[in-house]
């Protein structure tokens, strides 16, 4: 929590200094400077760091009162909510994005996916001071469940 907070404070300083160690953890330019990417470059951004698994620096890129609607699930709100989204999903299956088309049109970048193993869909992220404000993704979650072994929704019911 507390190298997350140090995190987001650092991104709003004027003059960053690259290397610093705070906390035992090295912030460094490289990892943290959002501000000179365009709106795509931070969505690839999430894409790298999704395939990693790395729920942690996801949420980094979402603002504090972020909104992700995977249209199959309810609505998440807020980037603590978010990070256990991602851990969880990750903990759950072996997710991987593989971009098929990323369109960037002003502050709203489209992301057409596939992964590994046919599933396909698509997302949409709002981008306001260079982090998502709103996100929502289209794809079928029957099929990766299915696909990943998972009980439907229900199943516990029998």
């Amino acid at each position: 929590m507390q190298v997350e907070w140090l995190a987001l404070f650092l991104l709003h300083l004027v003059e960053f200094k690259p290397g610093y160690y705070y906390h035992h953890f090295q912030i460094t330019l490289s990892t943290l400077n959002l501000y000179s990417l365009s709106p795509k470059e931070i969505i690839l951004k999430w894409v790298s760091l999704f395939n990693q698994g790395n729920a942690k620096a996801l949420a980094l890129l979402y603002h504090d009162d972020a909104i992700n609607h995977q249209v199959a699930n309810p609505p998440i709100v807020g980037r603590m909510a978010i990070e256990q989204m991602f851990a969880s999903g990750f903990a759950t299956a072996d997710m991987a994005c593989i971009v098929e088309n990323i369109f960037e049109d002003g502050h709203w970048v489209i992301l057409e996916w596939q992964d590994p193993l046919g599933l396909s869909g698509c997302g949409f992220f709002k981008i306001e001071l260079n982090k998502i404000r709103f996100q929502r993704g289209y794809w079928d979650k029957l099929s990766f469940l299915r696909i990943h072994g998972l009980p439907f929704p229900g199943d516990d019911e029998q």
